[in-house]
Parts: C-alpha cells; sequence; structure tokens
C-alpha cells in the first residue's frame, strides 16, 4: 500500500466548536466525506470543515446550525450524523436526527444543503418528518446516498419498547433539495425481515439516463447480500416502483458477536457485527456497474467481508464478481469503510485492535488489475491510537464508531480519504483522525514547478483536467503565486524560500499565472475526447471539465467542422462538465476547445483536440 499523503487530526470530544462542545455522546459515530477544495466530518454532535492539508477552518454544532430556525431541530440535534458530497450538483450535505425523546414523536431528519460549492457558507435548512401516524416509529441509524435523481436515504424503526419494526427509504429530489425548494419525500417500507439497508453512493460517471436507485442489505442466516431498486417519480409517486430483493451469493461466516478486546485498562469494543458497514460504493467503470459492500464478521479475531456486485444494465447479477474475508494474525478488524477509484482500484479503511495492541485505524487494497479476491496491495498504518476507551457513559462504554468513511476525491477521482475513531491517552476522551493516500497508477501525483526571483521553470506547461500543480518557492525572495486571469480562481499567501503551494485546474483553458515578483507563467488544460476516432455513427464524449465549474463560472465549447475555416458555439454557459457528440457534417475531422467563463471575463481556449471521422 502507498504510504498517506497527509494525516492530520479530525475533531475531538473535548474540543470546543461554535455553539459548545464539539462533541457529546459515546461513540462519536464518525463520518465525512471529501469534495474539491475541502473535508468535512460529522461526528455526535458536530461538523468540522478542514482543508485538504489538516487546517481547520470551521466548527459547529448541529444545534447552532439551526438555532434561531423555526423547525422542530431547532435544539434537539441529537446525533447518528451523515454527511456527502454530491460531486453532481457541487453541494455538502450533512445531516442528524431531531427527537425531544426516544419514544415521543415526531421525529426528524435534520438536513441541512450547503447553498453553493463552499461548506463554510450558508446552508439550506430541512426537517423531514421521518415517522407518520400508521408508524410512530423512531427512524434509527440514518445513512444517505447520492444518486443523479435524488438523495436518497435509509433508517431501521423502532417501536418504543425498542422492538425493531422494519426499514423505511425516503427519497429526496436532488435538484429541489440543492435549490432550498419545497422537499416531500418519496417514502417506501419494508417489514422487519430487512435491516441496515445501505443506499448506494455514486462517484465517478453516473449511471445510465433513467436507471433506479440500487440499495444493499445483508441476509446472515442465508449468507446473502440482499439487493434492491426504486425507480422514483418524483411527479407522481405512486407511479414509482420498488423492485427487489435479489440474493446475491457470499462466503459463509460465524457472526461477529463478542466484543473486542482492547489492552488493560480498556473496555471491550462492539463490533457491530450486524449490519453492512458504509458506504455502498457505486461505480460505473466503462459501462461495467458494480456496487461494492463491506462488513464485519467472524470468528475471533474479526475479520472484513467485502465483495464486488456486478449490477450492469439493472440486472443484478446472483454471483459477486468477486469476495474475500480478509485479515489475518491476532488482531481484530473490523469497523470497515470501502471506495473505488476511477480505475477500479479498491481501498478498504478499518479500526484495529487486540489485548495487547491499542485501536488503530488502517488500511489495505487493490489494484483492479490485481487477481480476483484478494487484497493485494498489503497492509498500511493510516493512526496508531496510544490509549484506550475506558470508564463508563451510564453503563460500561462499549459503543466504537458506529462507523467510519472511506471516499474517493473528486478532483483526481482516485485519491482516497479515510476517517475514523482513535484515543490518544486513556479514558473517555475520543479523538477522531484523517488521512489520505493514492495509488501510483493514479498519475496525479503533483505537477512540480519552480520560480525564484528570475521567473518560473518550466515558464509553458501543459496540465490535464484534474491536475494538481505544485509551485515550489526557490528564492531567495519571499513570493507567491496567483491567478492572472479575470476568473479569480487562487491566490496564494507569501511563499517563503523552499516552501510550496498546490492548485488543482479543473476545466478546459488555458490559464495565465503571476508570481509576486510580476514574473509570467502559461498553463494549457486541454479538453477530453473519447473515442478519438469513429465513424458517423458514433458518440463521441466530449468533457470539458473534471468537476463542476466555481460558483459563478461556466465553460464555453467551440467546434469546427471538417471543410470550415470558423469555430462555431457548441456549448455556451454551460455548468456541466461533458457533453456527447454526434459527426453532423459527414466523415473528416472535428476540432473542439473550451474555456471557462465568469461574469468578470475567461480563460484562453484551451489547446484544440480532433477527432477523426471516417
Amino acid at each position: 500500500m502507498p504510504p498517506t499523503l497527509v494525516s492530520f487530526a479530525g475533531l475531538y470530544r473535548s474540543q470546543a466548536c461554535n455553539g459548545g462542545s464539539c462533541g457529546t455522546g459515546y461513540p462519536p459515530d464518525t463520518v465525512g466525506d471529501v469534495g474539491p477544495n475541502n473535508y468535512v466530518e460529522a461526528v455526535n454532535t458536530s461538523i468540522g470543515v478542514f482543508s485538504k492539508t489538516g487546517t481547520l477552518q470551521a466548527a459547529v454544532t448541529f444545534d447552532a446550525l439551526w438555532n434561531g430556525v423555526s423547525s422542530p431541530c431547532a435544539g434537539i440535534n441529537q446525533g447518528d450524523p451523515t454527511v456527502v458530497y454530491d460531486p453532481i450538483g457541487d453541494r455538502w450535505i450533512v445531516s442528524d436526527f431531531g427527537f425531544v425523546d426516544f419514544t415521543t414523536p415526531p421525529f426528524y431528519e435534520c438536513i441541512a444543503v450547503s447553498q453553493t460549492s463552499d461548506p463554510t457558507g450558508f446552508y439550506w435548512l430541512y426537517s423531514i418528518q421521518g415517522d407518520d401516524l400508521a408508524h410512530p416509529y423512531f427512524p434509527d441509524y440514518p445513512k444517505m446516498g447520492v444518486w443523479p435523481d435524488g438523495i436518497y436515504y435509509t433508517a431501521n424503526m423502532f417501536d418504543s419498547t425498542e422492538v425493531f419494526q422494519g426499514v423505511r427509504i425516503y427519497a429526496l429530489k436532488r435538484t429541489t433539495l440543492e435549490a432550498g425548494g419545497t422537499v416531500t419525500p418519496v417514502i417506501h417500507d419494508l417489514t422487519s425481515s430487512y435491516s441496515s439497508l445501505l443506499p448506494a453512493n455514486l462517484r465517478g460517471p453516473q449511471p445510465p439516463s433513467g436507471g433506479p436507485a440500487y440499495f444493499v442489505s445483508n441476509d446472515p442466516s442465508l449468507f446473502k447480500w440482499e439487493v434492491f431498486s426504486f425507480d422514483v417519480d418524483f411527479t407522481t409517486p405512486a407511479n414509482s416502483v420498488w423492485n427487489g430483493p435479489t440474493k446475491v451469493g457470499q462466503s459463509s461466516y460465524s457472526a461477529a458477536s463478542a466484543d473486542v478486546p482492547e489492552p488493560s485498562p480498556g473496555n471491550t469494543l462492539d463490533p457491530l457485527g450486524d449490519r453492512l458497514m458504509m458506504q455502498a460504493q457505486y461505480r460505473n467503470i466503462g459501462g461495467t456497474e458494480s456496487i461494492w459492500v463491506s462488513h464485519t464478521v467472524g470468528a475471533a479475531p474479526y475479520k472484513v467481508q467485502w465483495a464486488q456486485i456486478d449490477v450492469t444494465g439493472g440486472t443484478v447479477q446472483t454471483s459477486p464478481v468477486q469476495q474475500q474475508i480478509y485479515g489475518s494474525g491476532g488482531l481484530y478488524r473490523w469497523m470497515p469503510s470501502l471506495a473505488v477509484d476511477k480505475f477500479g482500484d479498491m481501498g478498504l479503511g478499518f479500526s484495529t485492535s487486540s489485548s495487547t495492541v491499542a485501536p488503530g485505524l488502517r488500511y489495505a487494497g487493490r489494484l483492479a488489475g490485481d487477481p480476483l479476491n484478494q487484497l493485494n496491495q498489503s497492509e498500511a498504518v493510516l493512526y496508531q491510537g496510544a490509549g484506550v476507551q475506558t470508564g463508563t457513559c451510564g453503563r460500561t462504554c462499549h459503543r466504537w464508531g458506529d462507523y467510519s468513511a472511506m471516499s474517493v476525491d473528486p478532483v483526481d477521482d482516485c485519491t482516497f480519504w479515510y476517517v475514523g475513531e482513535v484515543y490518544d491517552t486513556n479514558g473517555l476522551n475520543w479523538q477522531t483522525h484523517i488521512g489520505s493516500f493514492r495509488f501510483p497508477a493514479c498519475g496525479a501525483s503533483p505537477v512540480p514547478v519552480a520560480f525564484s526571483d528570475t521567473g518560473f521553470a518550466p515558464t509553458t506547461l501543459t496540465a490535464p483536467q484534474g491536475s494538481i500543480i505544485r509551485w515550489t518557492n526557490q528564492g531567495p525572495s519571499t513570493s507567491g503565486v496567483e491567478d492572472a486571469t479575470t476568473l479569480d480562481l487562487f491566490t496564494s499567501s507569501s511563499i517563503a524560500t523552499s516552501e510550496s503551494y498546490e492548485f488543482t485546474y479543473i476545466g478546459a483553458g488555458t490559464y495565465t499565472v503571476n508570481d509576486q515578483l510580476a514574473h509570467a507563467m502559461t498553463i494549457s488544460v486541454p479538453l477530453k475526447i473519447s473515442p478519438r476516432s469513429g465513424g458517423t455513427r458514433t458518440t463521441f464524449s466530449v468533457t470539458w471539465s473534471s468537476l463542476a465549474p466555481p460558483a459563478g463560472a461556466s465553460f464555453t465549447v467551440q467546434i469546427k467542422r471538417p471543410g470550415t475555416i470558423k469555430w462555431r458555439s457548441w456549448q455556451t454557459a454551460n455548468i456541466g462538465t461533458h457533453a456527447n457528440f454526434k459527426p453532423d457534417a459527414g466523415i473528416g475531422t472535428y476540432q473542439f476547445r473550451a474555456k471557462m467563463v465568469n461574469a468578470s471575463g475567461s480563460s484562453a481556449y484551451s489547446p484544440t483536440k480532433k477527432v477523426k471521422i471516417t
């Protein structure tokens, strides 16, 4: 496994947040996700926004976020947080549940949606009632996923005597939610034969248009993954169609039921072996659609079972593409979370502990080309805790987690980010830790550029979309780097000799960069076309950005058709990332170029990309 790229402390229980202590209760229910410029973490019952180098930019309790709002969620946020970044809408969605007490409905899911791509800015606030008169049940353990048409979440429903009543599925129209509109959930209920259903969470290329959302649960008695689909009609909810489950075979295992040991004087820890762990990762790679899942299995020392399930074209295959029960030696591995990058490489994070090794965080993985059913890339330590959980919280504190979170950076679609719980000292002041890593095949290592009093080296650079440019000041003067276009993409602070600054170019265009000594360099970011040649019936995908543009910006894309000498507009004021093109002027060479635009101006056009039609 590759080493960590960054590794830094996340939120901790006794930390001060805007609104009070960052941490309440045990465990923290650590969760997080990564976006273009930030990592957003949530714990019981606060949210932290970090830069990608670990600087805490904002920290606020859920109660403070909702303070002053006329909503049932104002002041009664109780935990079980979720965080998802929506790469389609370039928005952040964070939530927890709100209620007076466990036995007294109504119960609410308190959902906050960023109004822009900036997670430190303003949020739309929604109070979604989770129960109703016919189902006066508490919606516990909510889990959320992003899909093109909606934000979907699920909950385990319990009555006032804590008897499990089944699973409820909620569908919220994504575009309405992210625009601050009025949202009414489309709801489906399952019986108590199913539990802890996870919604599939999208990363990377979208599924075929009109495809249903997917959900996965686990049947520990039959040793089956259970895959459902939900085709929601937000206009006429009664026309929505729920299908499943399709039972997918899995290797048999014994249940992880007894607690995980810690070194003395630590309490034993709950493995939560009865449920799938977030997330159910959806990936569409070259038209092959898969859902990846993981959970904890026994016997001691516990291991992680993971699997890849093929759902291409809406057909769920009843045998997994691959699966494995992973773990060896005397170390317990539990509380897993996995994600998959754009190449099909998989990263798996998990907690570790034993009677002699304090709880820590590790990660393992596999490359897409590795032999099936194996994590061939070994295992690495993200963070080794130095303390154990001790003491009581009404009763002996055994809970750990209740989950961790692995996700993939939308900028390069292959840097993995992981967050989980640790202790640095014995007691009940839990901590969390965040780190990232990237397989070498990703090819997204920063492109090095030097600058000094004599200028840039090189002075011109071609950088693929999503590339990270690292400027290193070779001095001797203190200086910095700034965007010299009218787009105002970035301005670095002054950089001392030998210090560096990084920035990611997501969109096609040609950008001018200055240092503070008035030297200039040019960075050209080309668009991408796939395939590069074809016939008159071929459909081409033209991609001009690896991510939605910054707020207020859009893209202009031009085309030059065969036999013409003038560029013509093809896409204008487009805030998407790509579009399909079919040759409309017969055989010959078609040329495309793109630029980023905002109200003040634009970049220059990108280098030209050509497609030959024969």
